[in-house]
């Protein structure tokens, strides 16, 4: 059974294409077996919830870190549980 990793995954979108459309900067630590299901992910989460097209989503950075390194609180917290129970 493979490991859940912690990645830190940078880069820019395009939101608001139709009317005014703004480039904006992101950064999104996200829980991932891989690099590829890390991308995934974000594409998914952005084309979701913002509606925005994968050709308008710029990746510059995907890198693991460390739960020590991780900024965002609430994805420290996830990190640190060995399981989760619904």
């Amino acid at each position: 059974m493979s490991e859940i990793k912690v990645f830190m995954v940078r880069g820019t979108a395009l939101f608001n294409e139709a009317k005014f459309p703004t480039r904006q900067k992101f950064v999104r630590y996200i829980r991932a077996l891989n690099e590829k299901q890390a991308l995934e992910k974000i594409y998914s989460d952005f084309g979701g919830k913002n509606k925005i097209k994968r050709y308008n989503i710029k990746i510059e950075e995907i890198k693991e870190v460390k739960v020590e390194e991780i900024n965002d609180k609430t994805a420290r917290d996830l990190a640190k549980l060995e399981k989760i129970i619904l």
